[in-house]
């Protein structure tokens, strides 16, 4: 039987096998891991499956900002062992992820990812047409989700890395 839960700190290694074996060392030279170097997942949204004491699965979210103001929330890396895709995992994984990220009050998701496979979760292309990212990516593999209606209507801007509220300019009027 498959457990879903928080992912713990001994949970790292395993999760970096998973993902290694799933997307391999060439992951870092995409446009989306910019977002994550130097910025942590959010860790109420990073989550494992086990099955029989194994890590079979893993998905993390990270913070993003879009337009250097609008707050989001980066989905990925979802990995599923090779062994055990197609088998649901991964589709536990987004709804137990998506609605513990709507919980906790985050409003919109964005990705680079299949959209075959991500459109059944709700991910659309239309709300990215108005958004950029900081590199090349495959226009067709962008993706977005509001976690509260209307959260991903009009977005527009780049796509960049996570600043803390603090940190981040003041507009002045």
């Amino acid at each position: 039987m498959t457990t879903l839960m928080q992912e713990r700190p001994e949970d790292g290694p395993a999760i970096e096998t998973l993902i290694d074996a799933s997307f391999g060392g060439d992951r870092f030279k995409k446009t989306v891991y910019k977002f994550r170097d130097g910025v942590p997942p959010v860790p109420e949204l990073c989550f494992v499956a086990y099955d029989r004491g194994r890590l079979v699965g893993s998905l993390r979210f990270w913070p993003i900002l879009i337009a250097g103001k609008t707050e989001a929330i980066l989905l990925g890396p979802l990995a599923v062992d090779g062994s055990r895709r197609g088998q649901g995992i991964g589709a536990a994984l987004m709804w137990h992820g998506l609605a513990e990220a709507q919980r906790q009050g985050h409003r919109i998701v964005i990705l680079v990812g299949d959209y075959d496979y991500y459109v059944k979760f709700g991910f659309r292309r239309e709300p990215c047409v108005r958004l950029d990212l900081p590199g090349w990516v495959d226009r067709k593999r962008f993706l977005a989700r509001a976690l509260v209606p209307g959260a991903v209507d009009n977005l527009a801007g780049m796509i960049g890395k996570w600043v803390p509220a603090a940190e981040r300019p003041r507009d002045v009027a």
